[in-house]
């Protein structure tokens, strides 16, 4: 959390100072949010999990352009597919060892090299943070604050080590390498730098440039980065893939910028590319070999230079260990190093002095004096060790200093050991120096262009090699084989020099679009464009190269040609073959289109050519009839770029027509030609069982003069005609008409049942015909059991149901509705209307609440008795429905007195009593209750209130009740609207009888 504070801090203190001319307050509202945002990713990155699969690496090199405001260019390699989880590859966070991770340095670096892994970078943060709630603009988040995060966060360096090592820019055993480079170090000869001060030397060496030119800029510690050799512990130096090598052949699809076309086509596509311009960093050429080496094989004494053959004019000196084979008069073999006067012990001839004597000398010297004591002794030496000499290496090396190294070593070996030259050091020029004296020069290139090693003679102890900073150098890149950076000497100061040491040209160059951006010392830098012929005479093209003469610090690109053929007709649409095709002089038409064989099958009778007009290219159409082509009556003449596109029968405007009702697969369907009604049921898979197949509706419709539709309904005998009884039955169809099939009367009506629950004998679910009754099904359950209390029967249709959910939804949507105004009266509104509005807030929560908390139960209000004939065949015996449920309950030998009651509660029935006595047995009613509003509902779900009698009925108290009826009190309603009372106390009603109708079910 420390270093996320001052991460916090330093963000916000960066962003003021860059943007003082904004409002303080949305520079610190803008500013706080990504802050803020920023640190609660990281505190999450913990517990988050990496995603197991990423998408593959991006080109680093892919250019960067000016898209436009509505980006509507994409860079793309062409011919690549674009999918969207390139984008979605995934910058997950996920849990990883700190110590796997790269340095913030590394990653700045990388990102810096390849832009788009920052931008995909912000744009997930900012997604991963608008799932979180915080709403962050990718454009919000400044590089300074992106890499001042990875700076002060190693799980965030972690996790973007493992996403880069998913996509290929670092490799697994590079990364092993960080791991062990700082165990390693300790353990490395003290004369070798380890490989972190490689890097670093690398990194600072980078930032020299050539004439004031940025050339190397980051070269060799990008190189270092991707290419990271194995701490010294004897293991080989990890290579990098062979999928992950940049090349630059002809062969290659060009790299351009995809502009977005106003019109889908290939052609549009192809002309509206952009030749990027190449903004990756070049490398120097011949870096690479000092970097990819194994520092313990190099550095070690006692491993020669085999690749050297040790011939009899080798040198021998103090140190060299000498086999010394003898045969003839006597047989013996010796082994003898010459010490520091140069002298070797012979056996039986003492000691002799061979030290600066030739190897074939020496063996004359030693042969001469062991046959003076061996008869007829022969004598064969080689040399077994070579001896070790101390070489000093200095000037712009990576680790100059003293070096122990072998006899046979060569300048390159030695300058192999120290690690090569840094950033600014030559590669073309070396000095071996034996004291004063200068040995040799060294060209380097010699040995890296055309493998020949020119440094023939050997070092001796106290020799030095000397690396100068470099020459003049250049850098060619574009289409050009090997692009690089490259230093070049007085003698090859002209432009075909320079591009034979870079490979040669490409085939994809275009020699007269060369452009050479240079630098006037100390003055100012200017754009050149190598003067040509406008490509018309390519040996005019090929003198002005030999003549042209580079500077220092030229930039040279070879310009690609256009990355697109100008001699080409395009095919597109319903083919088998679409693409780009030759075009040639005279091409006509039918060239392209010669039969049906080309067109996929049912191809539309038009077809089209899309034109581009010079001189601006415009798209101009040119309509044509296909079967006029193929018999050759319409041959248009062809021209380069032209589209050729062709319709299938069903993509334009196509005819359709559609079938409803029992079928088994209804819908739209594509008209064939002469196309009837029962070909359209055969597409639809013939008729459903329920399907009355005697006759069908047929809807068409006509235009009528273009302005008006007039439709027309008819009536087929489809099963007539589709079973080829009667075939004038059958009628041709026209686009847009509908066919529909009917079904078999009453067939949804099959196996309807309701069901009986509660007293009755035979308790089910039970069938019924249509128009069957409710006392028909009673009889065949057996009747009602001496239990049974009919007058509290409750049948629970679903129809009802509907109804009854619909009436509450409207009746809650109008209280939710209605206004302060509408609630308050204007009685009221003068005194307290503030006080009073917030009891009828509270009053009409409170009714709302058990409007939606007791759902409607469907119950219709039934009259019946035990003595199913006394009201069978009556007004009173219903007919059935698919699904009703009728229940009959037991006596309930209670009645409920429930609402603004002192004890709400169930009393036990007693006859003959009426409302009020059962009321004053519930305590009574209390302060808020509407006693003028009281009242009842049966057992049977009949309500019985105020105004449910005539004039002279008595009050609703005087009612004698039933057992299972129910007493409802409800609450007085505050406020002084007729509108608004109304409106409640159906609220409340509608909810009071919810309640007893759960309450009904619940006594079964």
């Amino acid at each position: 959390m420390p270093l996320l504070f001052n991460f916090c801090v330093s963000a916000i203190l960066i962003k003021v100072r860059s943007s003082r001319t904004n409002s303080d307050a949305a520079l610190a509202s803008r500013i706080l949010r990504v802050v803020f945002a920023l640190v609660a990713l990281s505190c999450a990155s913990a517990h988050a999990q990496f995603p197991s699969s990423l998408a593959q690496a991006q080109d680093s090199t892919s250019p960067q352009s000016d898209y436009g405001d509505n980006n509507a260019a994409i860079p793309m390699q062409r011919g690549s597919t674009s999918s969207s989880e390139d984008s979605t590859s995934s910058w997950g966070l996920g849990s990883l060892d700190s110590g796997a991770a790269l340095s913030a340095d590394q990653i700045v670096h990388i990102l810096e090299q390849n832009p788009d892994l920052a931008t995909d970078l912000k744009s997930e943060l900012s997604d991963r943070l608008q799932q979180q709630g915080v709403q962050v603009d990718p454009d919000g988040i400044s590089d300074q604050m992106l890499y001042s995060q990875i700076a002060a966060s190693p799980d965030l360096r972690a996790n973007i080590t493992t996403v880069l090592r998913a996509r290929g820019y670092i490799s697994e055993d590079s990364l092993s390498s960080a791991r062990l480079g700082s165990a390693a170090e300790d353990d490395t000869d003290p004369h070798v730098q380890s490989d972190e001060n490689l890097s670093k030397s690398n990194t600072e060496g980078s930032a020299q440039t050539t004439s004031g030119s940025r050339l190397t800029s980051d070269a060799d510690r990008a190189l270092v980065l991707q290419n990271m050799p194995t701490a010294h512990n004897g293991k080989k130096p990890s290579e990098s893939p062979r999928g992950e090598e940049e090349t630059n052949a002809s062969t290659d699809l060009p790299k351009v910028v995809q502009n977005r076309a106003p019109y889908n086509m290939q052609s549009l596509n192809d002309l509206y590319t952009q030749i990027p311009s190449d903004t990756h960093e070049l490398k120097r050429f011949g870096s690479d070999v000092f970097i990819h080496r194994d520092v313990s094989i190099a550095t070690s004494a006692r491993n020669s230079a085999l690749d050297v053959p040790l011939g009899p004019d080798y040198v021998v000196g103090p140190g060299d260990t000498l086999s010394i084979d003898i045969w003839g008069g006597l047989t013996q073999h010796v082994s003898r190093t010459i010490d520091r006067d140069g002298r070797i012990l012979l056996p039986e001839a003492g000691s002799i002095k061979i030290a600066g004597l030739t190897l074939g000398k020496a063996q004359t010297l030693i042969a001469a004096e062991l046959q003076q004591q061996y008869r007829n002794a022969q004598v064969a030496i080689t040399v077994a060790n070579l001896r070790s000499v101390r070489v000093y290496i200095v000037g712009d090396v990576q680790r100059p200093g003293g070096y122990d190294i072998s006899g046979l070593a060569t300048p390159v070996n030695a300058l192999y050991a120290a690690g090569g030259p840094t950033a600014v050091g030559s590669l073309r020029t070396l000095f071996h120096y034996r004291g004063k004296q200068l040995v040799e020069k060294i060209d380097l290139y010699d040995f890296l262009l055309h493998g020949i090693r020119n440094g023939s003679v050997s070092f001796e102890s106290g020799d030095t090699l000397l690396i100068p900073p470099a020459g003049p150098q250049i850098a060619i890149f574009g289409a050009i084989k090997r692009p690089a950076i490259y230093e070049f000497k007085e003698d090859e100061t002209v432009l075909s020099k320079v591009i034979e040491n870079a490979g040669g040209l490409t085939t994809a160059a275009s020699l007269d679009h060369i452009r050479i951006e240079r630098i006037d010392a100390n003055q100012q830098r200017v754009t050149i464009t190598l003067p040509g012929d406008s490509g018309q005479n390519p040996q005019a093209d090929q003198k002005a190269i030999d003549d042209f003469q580079v500077k220092d610090g030229d930039r040279i690109r070879i310009e690609p040609i256009l990355p697109y053929s100008q001699r080409a007709v395009y095919l597109a649409g319903h083919v088998v073959r679409p693409g780009r095709l030759p075009y040639s002089e005279g091409m006509h038409l039918s060239e392209v289109l010669g039969s049906y064989r080309d067109m996929l099958p049912e191809p539309s009778d038009r077809g089209e050519i899309v034109r581009l007009v010079p001189p601006d290219l415009r798209a101009e159409t040119i309509e044509f009839n296909v079967p006029d082509v193929l018999i050759g009556n319409a041959n248009v003449a062809l021209r380069p770029f032209d589209t050729i596109r062709i319709f299938g029968r069903y993509q334009a405007d196509a005819p359709m027509v559609t079938i409803r009702g029992e079928v088994l697969r209804p819908g739209r369907y594509p008209m064939s030609k002469d196309m009837t009604a029962t070909q359209l049921v055969r597409m639809a898979g013939g008729f459903k069982r329920d399907a009355l197949q005697e006759t069908a509706d047929l809807t068409s419709y006509r235009v009528e003069d273009g302005k008006r539709i007039v439709e027309n309904l008819a009536t087929i005998r489809i099963g007539a005609a589709l079973a080829g009884n009667n075939p004038d039955a059958d009628i041709l169809l026209k686009p847009g008409d509908i066919l529909s099939i009917h079904q078999i009367t009453s067939w949804n009506d099959i196996g309807e049942s309701v069901t009986i629950k509660g007293q009755v004998r035979i308790p089910g679910s039970y069938g019924f015909t249509d128009g069957e009754r409710l006392s028909s099904v009673l009889l065949r359950a057996g009747g009602m059991l001496p239990t049974a209390y009919p007058a509290g029967a409750v049948l629970i249709r679903d129809q009802v149901r509907e109804l009854e959910l619909n009436s509450r939804d409207e009746l809650v949507r109008q209280i939710e509705a209605s206004s302060a105004a509408a609630r308050l009266s204007p009685a009221l509104a003068g005194s307290n209307g503030s006080g009073t509005l917030q009891l009828i807030k509270a009053q009409q929560d409170q009714i709302l609440t058990d409007l939606k908390s007791h759902n409607p139960s469907g119950r219709m209000v039934i009259h019946i008795a035990a003595d199913i004939g006394s009201w069978a065949n009556t007004p009173a015996d219903i007919e059935l429905r698919r699904g009703d449920v009728l229940m009959i309950p037991k006596r309930p030998g209670f009645v409920l007195v429930t609402g603004q009651v002192y004890n709400a509660t169930a009393l036990a029935y007693t006859p003959d009593k009426t409302a009020k006595w059962y009321l004053s047995h519930a305590g009574g009613a209390n302060a808020a209750a509407n006693q003028k509003e009281v009242f009842i509902i049966r057992a049977n779900g009949s309500v019985v209130g105020r105004r449910s009698g005539g004039l002279f009925d008595g009050n609703v108290l005087s009612t004698k009740l039933n057992p299972g009826d129910v007493v409802v009190v409800p609450q007085k309603i505050i406020g002084g609207s007729l509108f608004w009372r109304n409106l409640l106390s159906a609220g409340q009603l509608a909810a009071s009888v919810a309640i007893t109708s759960g309450v009904a079910v619940a006594t079964l």
